[in-house]
């Protein structure tokens, strides 16, 4: 009985061992891949919220955990996950791309990449994770609604259930107010710490 248990004992470690090992094997492999599909994705919701950039570079001293503060201390729930600056041929600053991570959406987080130019006019976000409901508040990317931001200079956006009578006045998604405040939460999250941190490229 005892020989048994050692035995199978023996079996199952050499099992795991063999299958540790697989894995770590199959995470080599993949690493590399992953982190370039990654990297592919969100060069081209970049590019999407800043056509005029010629490439983009990391915000260099970038803090997430500080910057995500400045958006909590003006009442934004968001947080802010990364900053790019998006540059011209000649390598100057013209604006930034900033990814925000909505957390008060109806059904899961929504992350998204905000362009906003030197002068503070917003291009427009591109969406890079959501998991909303189909027909309603996935709507977010489609550009009826997402066109509503684009080339808007404004300090905030507020969502209303009526056509639009200002600039920042975003019609709401019909069915799905809570993903449209989110997103235009979100946007202003990132004009938050745009206007108090990066404002005219004073970084």
């Amino acid at each position: 009985m005892n020989k048994k248990i050692v035995h199978d004992a023996l079996i199952l470690t050499a099992f795991t061992l063999v299958l540790g090992m697989l894995l770590g094997i199959v995470y080599e492999v993949t690493k590399e891949p992953i982190a370039a599909a990654n990297l592919a994705a969100a060069q081209e919701a970049y590019k999407e919220v800043f056509e005029d950039a010629d490439s983009f570079e990391a915000l260099d001293g970038f803090d997430a955990e500080a910057a995500t503060a400045v958006a909590t201390e003006n009442g934004y729930s968001d947080s802010i996950d990364d900053i790019q600056e998006a540059l011209d041929a000649s390598g100057s600053v013209i604006g930034y791309v900033i990814t925000v991570t909505a957390k008060d959406a109806s059904q899961d987080n929504i992350t998204f990449s905000v362009g906003i130019q030197n002068d503070g006019t917003v291009n427009g976000y591109s969406v890079t994770s959501i998991a909303e409901t189909p027909g309603l508040g996935m709507k977010v990317e489609d550009k009826d609604f997402y066109s509503q931001f684009n080339g808007k200079q404004v300090d905030s956006f507020e969502v209303v259930k009526s056509a639009p009578s200002a600039d920042n006045e975003i019609e709401a998604i019909s069915g799905a107010t809570i993903s449209s405040k989110a997103v235009a939460n979100g946007v202003n999250a990132a004009l938050v710490y745009f206007t108090s941190e990066l404002q005219g490229g004073a970084n």
